[in-house]
């Protein structure tokens, strides 16, 4: 097995996980078992990077039931629709295109009666795609604090908890505009253990985090001081109990409500090992909850394939590892790249003067970071083409380190979103 090869099998592994990600024929079979007949108007309502693809879906099985839809989607991710507006917005951080179509999408739900249902398509990204801030503060405010919690390195989940504390629609708050009308929502989710009150931040789920939570948040990454004055004096003031809380479990209105998680990380992974026992490797999916410090899980992944190589644990070559999740990064460079990019960078730096050996990561959704590269691919040999990997890397440039070698891996828009998927091949030497 040659690395040419290897590498090959690596973007062919990738492929096949895509394509088992598909949402379209997650939401088609969906409502394809469901009785509509009862409903006097359908509204299709919603935001994620998935949207466009999950829309079409819709369109194909409910036709012209449905009455009016709107999905805010992030830019480029598009698709041909008749009865659904797709609206391009920015992500990672929300703009005003974000903000004017979740006031319609508000608007929407709001008009639906008890008759009626509101189909709500949320997938990756809705997040940023659902930009409606809280009374009193700003779209650039709240734009301010996604910048700082990206930037320090918090979770998805911590994200998302920040979100639903600054917003009108998020954690519930648009399941409480939609009643008394039926809501069903379809989730594509993009999060680790597919928590429904985290997929997009939950407009429609029950919302467990609290004003507390997010003050302890700003108190962890010491960030209480840089957030917006009146981002920090909304979170203070419900965190006394001045502000009515995002809705919970045991509120009424779920009873009308129900969420369903319709695809994942995991069915991805699946189909990745399914394509790589095909190509004839020994194949373990190592983990889909993989999340944590892009560079130390980075130096893991490597060590394992140190590991296969000298000892052939856990598996003997040919040998594919797979993980799927979604780490985090900690910026304290100017360079350019994702987190996707920044593990494959870090991990080269562990395998090199391997042979037979390669590391691929790549977002799902087909975008990593602020950049038009899904991830990166890298060999034993790519410090020996290119070795300043260290002045990169600390830089936060893997995107300008991988660009002139050829070795971004770069898919366009997929239209789905179901976190990453990490590779480590290791060749056989016969």
């Amino acid at each position: 097995m040659t690395t040419k090869t290897l590498r090959r099998h690596a973007l062919s592994i990738f492929r096949a996980s895509l394509a088992a990600a598909d949402p379209a024929g997650a939401v088609a079979r969906h409502l394809a078992r469901r009785n509509f007949d009862r409903f006097r108007h359908i509204y299709v309502i919603g935001a994620g990077k998935a949207g466009a693809s999950m829309a079409q879906a819709a369109e194909r099985v409910l036709g012209r039931r449905i009455t009016a839809g709107l999905i805010n989607v992030k830019d480029g991710h598009l698709a041909p629709l008749r009865r659904i507006e797709l609206n391009q917005c920015g992500h990672p951080v929300p703009d005003e295109r974000g903000a004017a179509g979740s006031v319609r999408i508000a608007q929407i739900a709001a008009a639906a009666g008890r008759d009626d249902l509101v189909l709500c398509l949320v997938s990756g990204g809705a997040s940023a795609l659902l930009p409606l801030p809280a009374e009193g503060i700003t779209l650039e405010e709240k734009q301010a604090t996604t910048r700082l919690l990206l930037a320090c390195g918090a979770t998805i989940h911590e994200i998302n908890a920040v979100r639903k504390h600054i917003s009108r629609i998020k954690g519930g708050q648009l399941a409480r505009l939609a009643a008394p009308a039926r809501v069903e929502s379809l989730l594509l989710s993009d999060v680790i253990g597919d928590n429904l009150d985290v997929i997009g931040s939950g407009p429609t789920a029950p919302d467990a985090s609290t004003f507390a939570t997010v003050a302890a948040i700003f108190d962890r990454y010491a960030i209480r001081t840089r957030v917006p004055a009146s981002v920090r004096t909304r979170i203070e003031r419900g965190a006394r109990g001045e502000i009515p809380e995002t809705p919970k479990p045991r509120d009424p209105l779920f009873a009308r409500v129900r969420n369903t998680v319709v695809g994942g990380n995991r069915l991805a992974l699946d189909a990745a090992a399914r394509a790589a026992r095909l190509l004839g490797y020994r194949t373990l999916i190592l983990s889909s909850t993989i999340e944590g410090e892009t560079r130390e899980i980075a130096r893991m992944h490597a060590a394992i394939a140190r590991e296969i190589s000298s000892t052939g644990r856990p598996v003997r070559p040919p040998a594919c590892i797979i993980t799927g999740g979604e780490t985090t990064v900690t910026i304290k460079g100017d360079g350019l790249g994702g987190r996707n990019q920044e593990f494959t960078l870090a991990a080269a730096l562990d395998i090199a003067g391997l042979p037979r050996v390669v590391v691929f990561s790549a977002g799902t959704d087909g975008s990593d970071g602020p950049t038009d590269a899904a991830g990166a691919i890298a060999d034993g040999q790519t410090l020996a083409r290119q070795p300043d990997a260290r002045l990169y890397l600390d830089r936060n440039d893997s995107y300008h380190y991988f660009q002139p070698l050829g070795d971004l891996v770069i898919t366009g828009p997929t239209n789905t979103n179901v976190m990453d998927v990490r590779l480590i091949l290791v060749g056989s030497d016969k």
